[in-house]
């Protein structure tokens, strides 16, 4: 009797343990699910796709940059009734100093050339800026800026700003 006392008492041991590991696991079977989840996720199985949405939002904000800067747009933006040359230079100056550092960070995603001929472009905004507001009599109006800056890019044959933005859209239809 011994042995079968034993027999019983491993046989409702096991059943009981079984039972036991069961319904834990069935409790805790969707956490494991999740956790696997979580951890296969974190995984990344192609490094270029989880880059192309930062790049494609990088190319949109440089096409959105360039739009700001481009004096057509820039000067219908900050101009107002009776402002002196020189405060519509400092204010266009700055707004193009400070739409570059917003997106200074953009040039991780795009390619060096793209970048370099967007930092060139800015510089010669500045300088375009600077050199036509130099050149106008003092008591000038920023009207007079707008209008010599605005003659001048007329006078270009290949505009600058579409250039640019062609050559982001270039680099953007090279991403697929």
């Amino acid at each position: 009797m011994n042995i079968e006392s034993l027999l019983t008492e491993t046989a409702a041991l096991t059943i009981a343990g079984v039972l036991t590991v069961s319904v834990g696991y069935y409790l805790i079977k969707d956490d494991i699910q999740t956790f696997l989840r979580l951890k296969s996720a974190g995984k990344p199985e192609d490094g270029k796709a989880q880059l192309l949405p930062l790049r494609l939002q990088a190319h949109e904000r440089l096409i959105v940059f360039i739009e700001r800067i481009n004096p057509s747009n820039l000067f219908l933006r900050l101009h107002h009734q009776g402002i002196a040359v020189k405060d519509l230079q400092s204010l266009v100056l700055n707004e193009i100093r400070a739409e570059y550092q917003h997106n200074v960070t953009q040039q991780l995603y795009v390619s060096t050339t793209t970048w370099n001929v967007i930092r060139k472009l800015k510089d010669d905004t500045l300088a375009m800026v600077t050199n036509a507001a130099r050149d106008l009599p003092e008591h000038s109006t920023g009207i007079d800026l707008s209008k010599k800056v605005l003659q001048h890019m007329a006078g270009i044959a290949d505009n600058p700003y579409e250039l640019t933005l062609d050559l982001i859209k270039k680099d953007i239809h090279q991403l697929f």
